[in-house]
């Protein structure tokens, strides 16, 4: 290790002496002078005549047109990035009622089911080593039936749920997936187990960032629920009908096949006997969840002793029905025993699986995934135009999209507030500065008109736009435009101060004092700033592309590997390329425009401001 650390800190310094460093005198003495040259004569050409007007206008067109193209040819907009699976979620969801050896059995269908997809000659790749194609893609199947089963997005389920299951399925590490896309995986599984005809089945995969909604997630609220629910399995219909391209499966949260075995009461007949209702639902109680009778006691331990039916006959309504309740006659005192059956009938119905509410409101959730590379916002898009246009509920029965989305417009609002925000203090910071309120509207225009490069970049290379890592992206560019432009407007200001004291003129900040220089020494004085502050500006620009440029790709290098076994395990794309991807490449779109705003357009503003202020004070110009 520390050999192979000295070998290379031995080839960095020649690289670094032979190389490096000749290259880099030579872009500083060769290539940026002649750079500072070709930018001086062009910003002289851009200060001449009409052309600033038409230079500062063709930007504010630029942005329009940006804005423009942003609409007619609209990226996918996600909440977060769509990443590829590490591992998959399958939920399998039988009746409520229905035996844990049934659920069971179905469950291992499906587990055979997913292990044929998983072992067709499209998943696997030729071994290094012998050249025969294997399976390598995933890491385990581990199938889950019962208790703690159920899909995160049903929220919580109280109680055992033996009618469910859940099967996951984990993928190795990307570097290690030859090319191979879990994302495909995903699509063969849910094909494969589409429209199951013994089981409902959900096919998901793991997502990034906070929990969330599910991307299609539709509520429906009402105070009838049984209006509520009509309306809610029409619109589920509807929807089905409909049959939207990208949708996975649409289903309801509300089970109506939940069994339950009503046990109907003749008062008159129970008051002759002198029974209770009470002591009717007490004896059934006990006969199915237990009453504690005693405690048995093993040296300092104790040990609860609860007393109910076998389970054979806590499933026999008949056997619930004829046992005997045994009560004190309240009228003679003495100890009678009363079969259930004299007093009571039981049927057999359904009923809803759960009554939920929201804000107080009764609420139904009608929700599903997409497939990959579905985009949502565009889905409930279409949904949301057709059930205005066409679909007729209740009035009483209110419909709103929520879930994801609900959560996607709180991000965006809260991330476009936070970027106000960030610009008006920096509008403070630079006031208080410079002392000044003009120069803030130029640096703050400069940050506007940053959106350029963001936009286009977008549009052109037809990138996602995702709310939370683009927003910050432009954000975090906000503060690089600002710093380029102040270090430039500063530099220009510095330059007049020194040629008004050259020149013996009056000093001062006052718009009589700044103005009593010739308008021609101004003129130099922003060509001249611009040359000089040329190489900070580009090197600044440069540097943080070239910074950025391995998380916008994903280029994965293992310097410790390389040190070691002289393996670098380089490799592009990942899972955390697919997260910081977004901010990476909105921050290089906006800097490669923003420096040439910061080298042209400011000048050029800075130049209007300035003539205006010299015309208004009456000088020359």
């Amino acid at each position: 290790g520390l050999g192979n650390i000295l070998a290379l800190a031995g080839i960095l310094t020649l690289l670094n002496t032979y190389v490096l460093y000749p290259a880099t005198l030579k872009f500083q003495n060769a290539f940026l002078p002649r750079l500072e040259a070709l930018y001086e004569r062009f910003l002289t050409y851009v200060l001449g005549g009409k052309r600033p007007w038409a230079f500062f206008w063709g930007t504010v067109g630029l942005l329009f047109l940006s804005i423009v193209l942003m609409g007619t040819f609209p990226p996918k907009v996600l909440f977060f990035p769509d990443n590829q699976p590490q591992y998959l979620n399958i939920f399998v969801s039988k009746p409520i009622g229905t035996d844990l050896a049934e659920t069971n059995e179905v469950a291992k269908d499906i587990e055979i089911q997913v292990m044929e997809v998983l072992a067709r000659d499209e998943f696997k790749r030729p071994n290094p080593e012998t050249g025969e194609l294997e399976s390598f893609l995933v890491n385990s199947v581990i199938g889950t039936v019962g208790n703690g089963t159920s899909d995160p997005n049903e929220g919580p389920q109280l109680g055992p749920t033996p009618h469910k299951a859940r099967i996951v399925v984990n993928f190795v590490k990307f570097q290690d997936r030859r090319g191979l896309s879990t994302g495909d995986v995903l699509s063969a599984i849910r094909e494969e187990l589409r429209g199951y005809p013994d089981a409902e089945v959900v096919v998901t995969k793991n997502s990034d960032g906070p929990p969330q909604g599910a991307p299609i997630n539709l509520e429906l609220t009402g105070d009838d629920y049984d209006e509520l629910l009509a309306a809610s399995e029409d619109v589920l219909r509807y929807l089905r009908a409909k049959d939207y391209a990208g949708v996975e499966e649409l289903k309801i949260d509300v089970d109506k096949r939940k069994p339950q075995m009503p046990v109907a009461i003749d008062r008159e007949k129970a008051r002759t006997y002198g029974l209770s209702t009470r002591d009717i639902g007490y004896t059934l109680r006990t006969a199915l969840f237990g009453r504690e009778v005693g405690t048995y006691k093993d040296g300092e331990d104790d040990y609860p002793i609860n007393v109910r039916f076998a389970e054979a006959y806590r499933h026999s309504s008949d056997a619930l029905m004829n046992q005997k309740v045994i009560f004190r006659s309240q009228s003679d005192g003495q100890i009678k025993e009363v079969p259930i059956s004299a007093v009571a009938t039981a049927s057999r119905s359904t009923t809803f699986s759960a009554v939920k509410r929201k804000d107080l409101k009764r609420v139904i959730t009608i929700t599903s995934n997409v497939l990959e590379g579905a985009n949502p916002t565009e889905i409930i898009t279409d949904m949301q135009e057709d059930m205005g246009a066409e679909l007729d509920i209740p009035s009483a029965v209110t419909w709103e999209f929520t879930g994801q989305q609900e959560e996607q417009a709180k991000e965006m609002a809260f991330l476009s507030k936070a970027l106000l925000i960030a610009l008006f203090l920096i509008f403070l910071i630079i006031v208080s500065q410079f002392n000044s309120v003009t120069t803030p509207f130029i640096i703050g225009f400069s940050v506007v008109f940053s959106l350029i490069g963001v936009l286009l970049g977008l549009v052109i290379f037809q990138m996602e736009f995702v709310i939370i890592m683009t927003m910050i992206g432009i954000i975090s560019l906000a503060g690089v435009v600002v710093n380029n432009a102040i270090v430039l407007i500063d530099y220009t200001n510095l330059l007049r101060a020194r040629r008004r004291e050259a020149l013996g003129l009056e000093a001062g900040e006052s718009a009589e004092a700044s103005t009593n220089l010739p308008f021609a020494e101004v003129n130099t004085a922003i060509i001249q700033g611009g040359k000089t502050r040329l190489r900070p500006v580009l090197l600044t620009a440069i540097t943080t592309v070239l910074g950025l440029l391995p998380l916008a790709i994903g280029l994965n290098i293992d310097f410790v590997g390389l040190v070691t076994n002289y393996d670098p395990n380089v490799y592009v794309g990942g899972d955390n390329n697919v997260f910081w991807k977004p901010m990476s490449w909105a921050i290089i779109f906006g800097l490669t425009f923003a420096t040439f705003l910061t080298l042209i357009i400011v000048p050029v503003m800075y130049w209007w401001i300035e003539r205006t202020t010299y015309k208004w004070m009456g000088r020359t110009v």
